[in-house]
């Protein structure tokens, strides 16, 4: 056990190597290295305790689920899947109010269950989407802010990355955290549906039913005006078909591994071969094989060097009595489960605004989780409360990763950060809301992983 000055030093350590740019897996590693020596005063314990646990983490099966789900996802979106998910949602939504705003809400959900990476279905649907509300005269900061806010479902609908990595940390399964995800993703998505048909009923200029859009077009009075939409004209059975396809391989990945007859590891490998596949029946070509294997290397290559440091910051924290400490210093404050609660989602949510999604959960779930158990909350609840309120960072000045990656994707220049972060607000307070309702409901969260 430390005492509170050496504790205070790995504290500001790594905090002040965290806010000065120092890449989070380096800001870990030497904390955690750091706060051994001060428990042990030796460097050659350090070396060794830190070359077990590379040894222990790196050869853990369950790293091998994060690349695979990436590989999964990368097929079906260089393969044009997004494209043909996106067109066959427009067809299904065409009798509702803001039906291309819907459609880009419903393929991001369906997306989600590929994927498990936000900023996938945020490029993705910056280059399929932005053009056709644009075509229809769609306000711009209604659509841009539609496409942001809806990437969100990726981080909460399995198979989510920041699931995986929170799995790895508090050893939960994994399987059970994405089944957690599921009713509490489907509710997030049906109230980004609810807000967008309002707000089209409110206000029918967002969507180009009345009156000048903001970009430029020209009036829209009546439906006879409009053209023809694309995803009318388009045959319905090749879309079917492909559409089909991907959910078959969604159904049988994540159904064999809820029904317990794979380890996600497998099911990720069957996913990544069964999207190649699909891949290849699409026409991918050998060279863009290529750089989709290139591409999920130079992801998640630093992403499992992440979770090694993570782990070693987790057990240092342990040993040293850190999380103790930090669990009797908040009931000490005698807020009561529900004040210590409000403190970690104000903590998550300052954390939003400076840093990454994946550095916040390395950084503070090895503290939450465990004093949230001994506090009542349910492990599951937990998790998918944590994963909605740092998901809201994606979306919150000024780091936003989100709303960047959907400036940097949109097919259009002058389109101002401000002006996205402003469409993306509602999308924001209902992820709060949900973070709310789950919190009160936790049986929403713990209903499928139960059954």
């Amino acid at each position: 056990m430390l005492g509170s000055s050496e504790m205070f030093i790995i504290i500001v350590v790594l905090l002040g190597l965290v806010f000065a740019g120092v890449h989070i897996a380096i800001a870990l590693g030497v904390t955690a290295a750091i706060g051994i020596y001060l428990m042990l005063g030796d460097i050659e314990v350090v070396r060794t305790f830190v070359a077990s646990t590379a040894y222990e983490a790196l050869r853990d099966y369950v790293f091998a689920v994060i690349p695979l789900f990436m590989l999964m996802g990368d097929f079906l979106a260089k393969c044009g899947a997004a494209s043909d998910l996106y067109t066959l949602a427009n067809r299904i939504s065409r009798w509702l109010p803001g039906r291309l705003a819907v459609a880009t809400i419903i393929s991001n959900a369906i997306f989600a269950f590929v994927t498990g990476v936000s900023i996938a279905a945020a490029a993705a649907f910056s280059r399929i989407a932005y053009p056709e509300m644009k075509r229809y005269g769609y306000d711009r900061q209604f659509s841009l802010g539609c496409i942001a806010g809806s990437a969100c479902l990726g981080m909460l609908i399995p198979p989510s990355v920041l699931m995986i990595v929170w799995g790895v940390l508090t050893e939960l399964s994994i399987g059970k955290l994405f089944l957690a995800g599921v009713l509490p993703g489907l509710l997030l998505a049906g109230g980004f549906c609810l807000y967008v048909v309002v707000a089209a009923i409110l206000k029918p200029e967002l969507v180009g039913e009345a009156g000048p859009s903001r970009i430029g077009a020209a009036p829209l009075s009546a439906a006879a005006t409009r053209p023809a939409n694309p995803a009318d004209l388009e045959p319905i059975g090749p879309l079917l078909f492909s559409t089909g396809l991907v959910l078959v391989l969604i159904a049988g990945v994540l159904g064999s591994i809820w029904l317990g007859l794979c380890t996600p590891t497998e099911g990720a490998g069957v996913g990544a071969v069964g999207a190649l596949i699909l891949a290849l029946i699409k026409g991918i070509t050998p060279r863009e094989i290529w750089q989709v294997v290139l591409n999920v290397g130079r992801t998640s290559g630093p992403l499992l060097l992440l979770l090694f440091c993570a782990q070693l910051y987790s057990r240092v924290l342990s040993m040293t009595g850190f999380t103790e400490a930090a669990k009797v210093f908040l009931l000490d404050t005698g807020l009561g489960p529900w004040g210590i609660l409000m403190v970690m989602l104000g903590i998550w949510f300052v954390l939003g605004c400076l840093i990454d999604s994946i550095s916040i959960i390395l950084l503070t779930v090895p503290i939450f989780a465990p004093i949230a158990t001994q506090l009542g909350f349910d492990p599951l609840a937990f998790a998918i409360i944590g994963i909605l309120a740092i998901e809201m960072g994606l979306l919150t000045p000024p780091f936003g990763i989100l709303v960047f990656t959907v400036k940097a994707a949109v097919p259009e220049t002058g389109v101002e950060l401000a002006e996205i972060f402003w469409g993306a607000i509602p999308y924001w307070i209902i992820l709060m809301l949900v973070v709310a309702v789950v919190a009160i409901f936790p049986a929403i969260a713990t209903y499928l992983p139960g059954l």
